[in-house]
């Protein structure tokens, strides 16, 4: 008896089924995987008339990419406004705002990001700056990683920023050392606060247009699915608006945000928002894609660069010497601890920020605390970032069952760690970072997240520094500590089923016969035996071709 016909055949590329194990042929059907084959003639059979036969000799077929740590729809706005990414400079950052203030006269803020804090003295920008390009209009422009704001003049007087204003809890203004009047830079909630109560607000059409200009890119880069490390009210009503219209193509589990300017008495409205999202998402939930807003993210400190991430011991001074400064935690750590064991009793998921070792360990405190009140489940929790880890908590990511959720794009030599960081690290601890290999000796489950916008997307450039420690943008550059570099076969299964093991995606990440049909092709193959050397791989030089999800294609180089 005939079976029945395909929708797609892929062939010609080998196919990555796991560790080891090789195909020459998938095909899809009814938006799961068919039929896997040694090669064409094995699936020749499921070809029919209106079967689309797809062929690539020497590329690759690997699962969708999924991200477990994104900002879609901040990213897809920047896209959309003013994007300062990727530039080179203070020079080049005026020159851009200036071109985009003239061409959006009628705005009544320019709104933005993308800078970096490296182009600047102390990494802090100023508001004078701003003022020669745009003097009449407040300008507020977000740096790279969101932790921080950049303003003119006319900004801080609309926010009532003055030298006498103090600083929030959770944040900092920058203020000139002589005269004490703010400089134009804003740290952490200092920046919030002033973004969530001045800054004119996308409205939902605005927030929908930027969640599909970034799955568009997505999607061209073989990202099927992400977790949103940022959920808002506002980006949630879009998101299932997309959903219930059929035009979110990737699968989304949403973490929530937590407020760290509230307690407890937040959860029953996360419950409703968790409520509320599964059943938009309900009636369609076969087809794979849609919103799940099952996770819930706390922000436990800050970054490094700006000292608010919190470490064990205090900041050295950058000349040898030790500052008082040990960072901020946002959640004090009963607090801390209480919330995620009441979130862990209520089915979420918690996703973790944490950057220094002070809020790792916090972070790991917290889940132990669960694990004590609740016993073991399968929440998944992940710590996101873990770029300084005590090695005494190596070990423990798996003794909890914790998931490092690593942005491997990070553990590369650059201009704003090594000046910026490392300094003020100092060398013992600066040999702490992003402890890759360490983690996953100890037998801790990995996945992998860009952070995007705050770096690359490109999982083929994350993978390659996963695998080298170096920049692809600078081959020749040494390794960051090259002791905690990874196999490509670790790598790419922590883009794939480890993200999907964190997102609860049990089909997703995987190439087998029944499971959804995301898929990747690449137009290289990327495991052949002497394309990764001891001196070279250069993996993010290979392209996507075709990018498939939930058994659609949604990314085709050719058309």
């Amino acid at each position: 008896m005939r079976r029945a016909t395909a929708d797609y055949v892929l062939t010609g590329a080998r196919v990555r089924l796991g560790r080891g194990h090789w195909a020459r042929a998938v095909a899809v059907r009814g938006g799961r995987i068919a039929a896997i084959g040694r090669d064409f003639s094995s699936i020749r059979d499921l070809i029919g008339p209106h079967t689309r036969v797809i062929e690539s000799s020497g590329g690759l077929v690997v699962p969708g990419f999924q991200d477990s740590h994104v900002h879609a729809p901040f990213a897809g706005l920047d896209r959309r406004r003013l994007s300062l990414h990727g530039m080179k400079g203070r020079s080049a950052y005026l020159e851009a705002i200036a071109t985009y203030a003239q061409r959006h006269r009628d705005n009544s803020w320019i709104v933005g990001g993308g800078w970096v804090a490296e182009h600047f003295p102390d990494g802090c920008p100023r508001k004078e700056d701003l003022d020669t390009v745009v003097p009449d209009r407040p300008v507020f422009l977000f740096n790279g990683d969101l932790h921080g704001a950049w303003l003119n003049s006319r900004a801080l007087e609309v926010a009532g920023i003055t030298k006498n204003t103090p600083d929030p809890v959770d944040g900092r203004i920058e203020r000139d050392s002589v005269t004490g009047d703010p400089l134009g830079t804003l740290q952490e909630g200092a920046a919030y606060w002033v973004n969530d109560y001045f800054v004119p607000q996308p409205q939902q059409e605005e927030w929908e247009a930027a969640i599909l200009n970034a799955q568009r890119y997505l999607h061209s880069l073989g990202v099927t699915g992400w977790q949103d490390a940022w959920v808002t009210p506002a980006t949630q009503t879009a998101y299932e608006s997309l959903t219930t219209q059929g035009r979110l193509t990737a699968r989304v589990v949403g973490a929530l945000w937590w407020d760290r300017n509230r307690e407890m008495e937040q959860l029953p409205e996360l419950l409703e928002r968790r409520e509320h999202g599964l059943a938009v998402v309900s009636p369609m939930a076969h087809l794979g894609s849609g919103f799940f807003p099952t996770s819930v993210k706390i922000m436990t400190d800050g970054v490094l660069e700006n000292f608010t991430g919190a470490l064990l011991e205090p900041y050295c001074d950058g000349c040898g010497g030790d500052s008082d400064r040990q960072g901020v935690t946002y959640l004090d750590r009963d607090l801390l601890a209480c919330a995620v064991t009441e979130l862990d009793t209520q089915g979420f998921q918690v996703h973790f920020h944490a950057i220094g070792d002070r809020a790792v360990r916090e972070s790991l405190d917290a889940i132990s605390r669960a694990r004590s009140s609740n016993g073991k489940n399968d929440r998944r929790h992940h710590i996101a970032h873990v770029q300084v880890v005590q090695p005494d908590d190596i070990a423990r990511f798996n003794e909890l069952e914790v998931v490092a959720n690593c942005q491997a794009f990070w553990a590369q030599s650059a201009s704003e760690r090594d000046d910026l960081t490392i300094p003020f690290l100092g060398a013992e601890r600066a040999r702490l970072q992003f402890p890759f290999a360490a983690l996953l000796a100890s037998g801790t489950q990995l996945a992998m997240g860009s952070d995007w916008a705050v770096t690359t997307a490109d999982p083929l450039e994350q993978l390659e520094v996963a695998v080298t420690r170096i920049s692809p943008q600078d081959r020749d550059h040494s390794p960051f500590l090259p002791e905690q570099r990874i196999n490509l076969d670790d790598a790419l299964d922590a883009f794939t089923i480890g993200s999907a093991y964190v997102n609860h995606d049990d089909q997703g990440g995987r190439i087998a016969v029944g499971s959804r049909a995301d898929l990747v092709l690449l137009d290289t193959d990327i495991f052949a035996p002497g394309f990764i050397t001891d001196h070279s791989a250069p993996i993010s030089d290979a392209r996507v071709q075709l990018t498939v999800a939930g058994g659609s294609v949604v990314y085709d180089a050719e058309s």
